[in-house]
């Protein structure tokens, strides 16, 4: 429920901080921007959907106001667990200080007074349900994080609905709006003939204790959950549909799959890397799956000494984040044009792919 009962102090806290000093940013959208509601935050530190919100407290998207985060878990039977403590004094912190409301059910949100825009960064399997609940709660936009759905049924139902209440649906792919990318796409423009490689990595230890817990954590896959950035390029700029893949091959020197016990006892197998080649049937060699340049490592640097328990991936994917929400918040707020992000269509194909290679590549590397 949101503030009017467990949280009202928060409500009363945050009353009591207007009088007392004003703050830099604004306790609900204006003209011009979008009502952003964050369903799904996650743990301080720990859940993407708490470095989205930060990075809008922060006032780092211009055109979204984030009046409102909902998170079940922390604020529901999670309170006392592992995050519960540190999630419950962040929210107080950041009610104080914003003005965000915080609550368990979408069911409870007034109505939109600017354009309401949901970033839903839940768990994967959850995304469905909550999907439902955003279109309900007069969402003019929704920004969906990867992979959107557990399977292409449920996304394609997810983008059906959609159409029929029209509300338009954006994707978290934010490797489509970032700059190594642009740029390389640009070179590759030049070079007749050229072949892009894609590398990705992240920072996990390789041990079996942190594999096995991001098997499970992540439990629809790497190439659903990891390298869908990289799948959702390939979909948007590169001509790969399920159709239209030719061949795939797994270079089997570079790459290793296992099977691991996650925290809760049960096995996962799943890739802890992997290297391969799609060819097209339109003839185009596509996919091998660094990244900072001088001005990120910078960035980098700064956000690490600010955050420093924080997970490292966010940093050097952090002016992506940002663009994706802003370009987002302001197609809600204005109508503009939402520049590079993909679409739920692109998403459902991206799926599809995924789905497609995941079996491909497991077969070859046994």
């Amino acid at each position: 429920m949101f503030s009017r009962t467990a949280f009202s102090h928060l409500v009363r806290q945050s009353e009591k901080s207007n009088h007392s000093q004003a703050w830099s940013r604004a306790f609900a959208a204006k003209a011009g921007q979008s009502e952003v509601v964050l369903v799904g935050c996650g743990a301080p530190n720990r859940g993407m959907g708490w470095y989205h919100a930060i990075q809008m407290l922060e006032g780092r998207c211009p055109s979204a106001s984030l009046d409102y985060i909902i998170e079940p878990w922390f604020l529901g039977g999670g309170a006392s667990g592992p995050g519960g403590p540190e999630f419950n004094d962040w929210a107080k912190d950041s009610t104080a200080k914003y003005g965000t409301t915080f609550g368990t059910s979408l069911s409870d949100l007034p109505d939109p007074k600017q354009p309401r825009c949901a970033l839903i960064s839940g768990r994967t399997a959850d995304n469905p349900g909550l999907f439902t609940e955003c279109v309900a709660a007069q969402c003019k936009t929704i920004i969906l994080e990867k992979p959107g759905a557990p399977t292409v049924a449920e996304l394609e139902q997810m983008k059906k609905e959609a159409e029929e209440a029209g509300v338009g649906v954006l994707m978290g792919y934010n490797k489509n709006v970032c700059k190594y990318v642009r740029k390389t796409r640009e070179f590759a423009k030049t070079i007749p003939g050229s072949h892009v490689t894609f590398v990705s990595n992240n920072a996990y230890e390789n041990t079996p204790e942190s594999l096995g817990e991001c098997f499970e954590r992540n439990a629809e896959g790497m190439l659903k959950n990891m390298a869908i950035h990289e799948l959702a390029l390939l979909v948007s700029f590169y001509d790969v549909s399920v159709e239209n893949i030719e061949s795939i091959t797994a270079d089997k020197e570079f790459s290793s799959m296992q099977t691991l016990p996650g925290p809760s006892g049960k096995e996962w197998t799943d890739f802890d890397k992997i290297k391969f080649t799609i060819k097209t049937k339109t003839g185009k060699e596509v996919f091998r799956y660094s990244m900072p340049d001088d001005e990120d490592r910078a960035s980098v640097e700064k956000l690490q000494a600010e955050y420093p328990t924080a997970m490292p991936y966010f940093f050097t994917q952090d002016p992506d984040y940002v663009a994706v929400k802003e370009r987002a918040a302001k197609f809600t707020a204005t109508g503009e044009k939402a520049e590079g992000l993909a679409t739920i269509a692109i998403a459902v194909e991206t799926l599809r792919v995924a789905e497609y290679l995941t079996p491909t590549l497991m077969e070859q590397l046994k």
